[in-house]
Formats: C-alpha cells, sequence, structure tokens
C-alpha cells in the first residue's frame, strides 16, 4: 500500500469507516448465525474489510477479474442482491448516506464522503463484487 492509501485510510477510520465498517460486520455475523444467509455473509464480510480500508482498493465485478461468469454474477447473483436489498442493504446504504452527508458539511470532509457515496452504492448490490488493489 502507498503512503498517501495508508494516511488516507487512518483519516478514514477516524471520519466515519470504522463504524460502517462495525455494520458491515454486523450485517455479517447476522447473515452467518441464520446459516441460510451464509452466502451474503460471505460478501458481507469481505466488503467490512473493504468498507475498513477502502483507499487503495477498489470493487469491481467478480465476472470481469476472472473473465468468466460464476453464480454471483448470474441469475442467482440478482435473486442473491435483491433479497440482500431487503434484509440488510438499504439500512447500510442509509447508514453511508447519513454519514456522507454529515462528511459533506466539510471541505475536508469531501472525499471521504464521495467513498461512502460508492459504497452505499455497493451496499445495495454487494453479490458479485471483488475487491482489487486499485
Amino acid at each position: 500500500m502507498q503512503p498517501v492509501s495508508i494516511l488516507l485510510n487512518l483519516l478514514w477510520i477516524l471520519f466515519g469507516g470504522a463504524w460502517m465498517a462495525f455494520g458491515w460486520l454486523v450485517a455479517a455475523v447476522v447473515m452467518a448465525i441464520t446459516i441460510i444467509g451464509l452466502p451474503w455473509a460471505r460478501s458481507a464480510f469481505n466488503i467490512a474489510v473493504y468498507t475498513l480500508l477502502p483507499f487503495g482498493s477498489r470493487a469491481v465485478r467478480r465476472d470481469m477479474v476472472t473473465g468468466e461468469s460464476d453464480i454471483g454474477t448470474g441469475p442467482l447473483g440478482l435473486i442473491g442482491n435483491i433479497i440482500w436489498f431487503v434484509l440488510a442493504g438499504w439500512w447500510l446504504a442509509l447508514g453511508h448516506l447519513v454519514t456522507a452527508i454529515a462528511l459533506a458539511v466539510t471541505i475536508v470532509g469531501i472525499p471521504f464522503a464521495w467513498a461512502h457515496l460508492k459504497l452505499a452504492g455497493i451496499a445495495l448490490w454487494p453479490i458479485g463484487k471483488a475487491i482489487v488493489p486499485a
């Protein structure tokens, strides 16, 4: 990780990244406890780590990384994302949106607000995403 990414990630943790990563972690644990939610738990855990340290990484469609379609990027992934949206996606996206608005009020917080808005989009539709270095 480059020094600029390290600095931005440290500032990110202080300005809302830690509590949103905790929200993703809670969603992952709740999904894992239900047993049938294990596919969502895996995605939520991966994005919890990404939410904690987003600078220096980016989220892309998994089929763009591997070059082939899989369960998460096909029709079952669509159904999984719809179920995710109803169960947890909307409230995680709302948390990112509220944090983004609070950060956007300050000039210094605008880059972090933008990152929260990107994470809000991921919160709505996480299945089939892969986290790769930027």
